[in-house]
This record gives structure tokens, C-alpha cells and sequence, in this order.
């Protein structure tokens, strides 16, 4: 679900941020750094700025896709199966459904298979590449679906690991990342033109680190429509896995835990992150379309 776009976009985030704030620092306060021209003030050289906003760019995202698993890990606290450990008879059927899925789907490395305790209706699936990938649930889904919605929720999850889609999104990513640190640090060496000279590179500085976060957080409509798009070709893989009744069974169990939340705005435990039906701008944000949407595309496959 949402967590595998949340997680990246935000590890990208805090690492491209991290990148840019050591290099920043040294340039300004050094006052060294080729993509100056040498005119004074802070004329900039734009064709040191672009590698230098490719190799950054690209950096920030692959490092970011790098440690995607850990990072949910971590962040979720999961519980990884291992399928050589002594599992209840729930835990080892868990693992034998996504391996049987994944083989079904020409995987030839086996992703992780976890659990974390939360009663949110959630599944995601992430990691580098197919041979280092994660596809774990919240206690929240298995205990709220039956087992062909369970079958429907996994295969969907499957499906990104086989479409790679988490190695398309970071190619993605790197081009937005490097028009983020090109557009920053040219719109941070227009505002720090109208300040004093003593405090222009402070001013600079700060204004790399903010345009930056901002635009960021812009680009994340492009990374998010991206993966809205993605979403109707997973549907369609987990049709393909686990049939197409068990997945559009699977998206209807998801709707109907929506609307039961919705009804229940007391139940602020429960979430479904980013699978509700939003609309306005606020879907501009959403990583994955409209459930009533995915459930007509998959029924007209």
C-alpha cells in the first residue's frame, strides 16, 4: 500500500537533504565549489551545476532505495518470518502464500515475509531489487480479511516486486531530484542577490535547504501520479497470481474497511494509508487511485 511510496519519498528526502547541507556548508562558508563562476557574488555556473545536480540527484535516490528495507524495518518494526524458525501454523501458511506467489510470478529469489502489529489494513512491499525484497502486513489486515482477500492483497504486493517498480520509481526519482537541486540553488542565488553581501552566503544557505524541501515536496506529485499509474498495473498482476475474483474480492474487503472507518471517525487507531477514496487535492497526494477506479479496470480486464 502507501508505506512503500511514504518511505522512500521520505528517506529520499532526509537523505538528499543531508547531501546538500554538508556540501553547502563547505561551499558557502569556504567560499570554494566550482559551480560558482568567480564574478563575485553568486554567479553561478550552470553546467557545473547540472552534474553537479545529476550526480546528487541520482545519488540521493539510489542511496535511498538502498536502505528502503531497513528502513521500513525499522520504522515498522517488523517482524520478519523466517521460514527455518519454529512459526505458528498462521505464520509458516503466511510465508508458503507469498513464496508460492512469487514463484508464480518467476521470482527466483524469495522476498522477506513480514509482520507488524498495528490495526491498520495494511500491505506493502519494498527492498533494492528482486533478490532483496520485503512483503509484509499489519496484524490490522490479517485479522479484518478472509483468506481469498488475503490471497488478493499479497498477489498485488508480489506483483510490484516482479514489475520492479520500486527501481523504475527511483529512475524517477533521480531526474526530479536533480531538477530539485538545479532549481533550488538557482532560485537561493536569485534571493540571496537581494540581501547585504556580509549576509549573502548564510542567506544562500538557508535558502538551497528550504527552495529544496520544497520543491521536494512538489515533485512528490509527479512520484505520486507515477504511482497511481503502477497501482492498475499490479492490480492486474495479482489477477494474473491470484486469480481475478480473489483480487477484485480483495479490493472490495478494502472499500468496505474504508467506509467502516469512515462511519466510525472515533476509530482513530485503525488507517488505511492512502488507499481511502480522496478526492480535490488532496488525491494529488494519494499513491494510489480511486478504489472504485481499480476495482472497474480490473473488472474490464
Amino acid at each position: 500500500m502507501g508505506k512503500r511510496i511514504l518511505f522512500f519519498l521520505l528517506t529520499n528526502i532526509l537523505v538528499l537533504t543531508t547531501i546538500v547541507i554538508v556540501w553547502s556548508a563547505i561551499v558557502s562558508f569556504t567560499d570554494i565549489g566550482p559551480m560558482y563562476d568567480g564574478s563575485g557574488g553568486l554567479g553561478l555556473n550552470y553546467l557545473a551545476l547540472g552534474i553537479f545536480s545529476l550526480l546528487v540527484g541520482f545519488s540521493g535516490a539510489f542511496i535511498s532505495l538502498a536502505i528502503s528495507r531497513w528502513m521500513a524495518k525499522k520504522m515498522m518494526k517488523v517482524q520478519v518470518l523466517d521460514p527455518n524458525d519454529n512459526l505458528s501454523t498462521a505464520e509458516r501458511q503466511l510465508v508458503e502464500r507469498v513464496h508460492r506467489l512469487s514463484r508464480a510470478a518467476g521470482l527466483m529469489h524469495m522476498p522477506e515475509v513480514g509482520v507488524y502489529r498495528s490495526q491498520e489494513v495494511n500491505a506493502f512491499a519494498t527492498g533494492p531489487s528482486k533478490k532483496r525484497s520485503l512483503v509484509a502486513v499489519s496484524t490490522g489486515l490479517l485479522q479484518s480479511m478472509d483468506d481469498d482477500a488475503v490471497e488478493g492483497v499479497l498477489a498485488h504486493e508480489v506483483a510490484h516486486v516482479s514489475n520492479g517498480d520500486m527501481v523504475t520509481m527511483t529512475l524517477l526519482q533521480g531526474v526530479i531530484n536533480t531538477f530539485v537541486v538545479f532549481l533550488s540553488r538557482v532560485v537561493a542565488a536569485v534571493v540571496s542577490n537581494f540581501v547585504r553581501e556580509e549576509m549573502r552566503m548564510l542567506v544562500n544557505f538557508i535558502s538551497i535547504i528550504v527552495f529544496q524541501i520544497l520543491f521536494s515536496i512538489l515533485g512528490s506529485l509527479v512520484v505520486m501520479a507515477y504511482s497511481r499509474h503502477r497501482e492498475f498495473h499490479a492490480d492486474r498482476g495479482g489477477a494474473d497470481l491470484a486469480g481475478k475474483d480473489k483480487m477484485a474480492h480483495a479490493l472490495r474487503s478494502l472499500k468496505n474497511t474504508v467506509a467502516n472507518v469512515n462511519d466510525n471517525s472515533n476509530d482513530s487507531a485503525i488507517q488505511t494509508m492512502k488507499i481511502n477514496n480522496k478526492g480535490g487535492v488532496a488525491r494529488l497526494f494519494s499513491s494510489h487511485p480511486d478504489l472504485d477506479e481499480r476495482i472497474a479496470r480490473l473488472e474490464q480486464k
